[in-house]
């Protein structure tokens, strides 16, 4: 089982990867993890990657191709895997079709833009222990303090109604139209977001068996 999750940013995918990877046994590859790897690693494309990153650039989609390509051949892969964050353009799925890498279903998790920005900017976190809450589905004991140890809790600046405003806007204009890309191939999936994770995982657990 190949797979592509696509969704707007709060919109749950990481969890969901996550129970995908519980019950199928298969790696969730994230485009910031395997560029570390590749890097660290000291491959030929993890040099070229390093070589942007170092000067400030975004790492050029040839490479993070390349890069992708060599991480679906390693052994874990054989059963299948799930790419999370990659692609977010149509040249970057285009160049997926074009260099063989074969995707079986592309899961979309659809959840509204309403629903995202109340669910984000809703969260807090300790300043002291990084424990979450939020301010209407997991409330502290006291409002602002944190229960394990007594800290202040904040809200991150990537959490601010402004700051997830514009990350939609940007996956809106940058990676919706990937639904319609692979919508045209027969490899489009939607799946409504729930207000409960287990609801979503179920229609997800159904749109893959399908």
């Amino acid at each position: 089982m190949k797979l592509i999750l696509l969704g707007a940013p709060g919109a749950g995918k990481g969890t969901q990867a996550e129970k995908i990877v519980e019950k199928f046994g298969i790696p969730a590859i994230s485009t910031g993890n395997i560029l570390r790897a590749a890097v660290k690693a000291g491959t030929e494309l993890g040099l070229k990657a390093k070589a942007f990153m170092d000067a400030g650039q975004l790492v050029s989609d040839d490479i993070i191709i390349g890069i992708i390509q060599d991480r679906v051949k390693e052994d874990d892969c054989k059963n299948g895997f799930i790419l999370d964050g990659f692609p977010r353009t149509i040249p970057q799925a285009q160049a997926l079709e074009d260099m063989g890498v074969e995707i079986d279903k592309v899961l979309d998790i659809e959840v509204a833009d309403e629903a995202i920005t109340k669910r984000m900017s809703g969260r807090r976190v300790c300043a002291n222990c990084a424990n979450s809450y939020h301010i209407e589905y997991k409330k502290p004991a006291k409002e602002g303090v944190c229960d394990a140890c007594g800290g202040e809790l904040i809200q991150r600046k990537d959490d601010a109604p402004e700051t997830v405003q514009a990350r939609l806007v940007e996956y809106h204009e940058m990676t919706e139209p990937l639904k319609d890309f692979y919508s045209k191939l027969g490899k489009l999936v939607i799946v409504e977001g729930q207000e409960e994770v287990a609801d979503t995982t179920a229609l997800v657990f159904k749109a893959l068996e399908d």
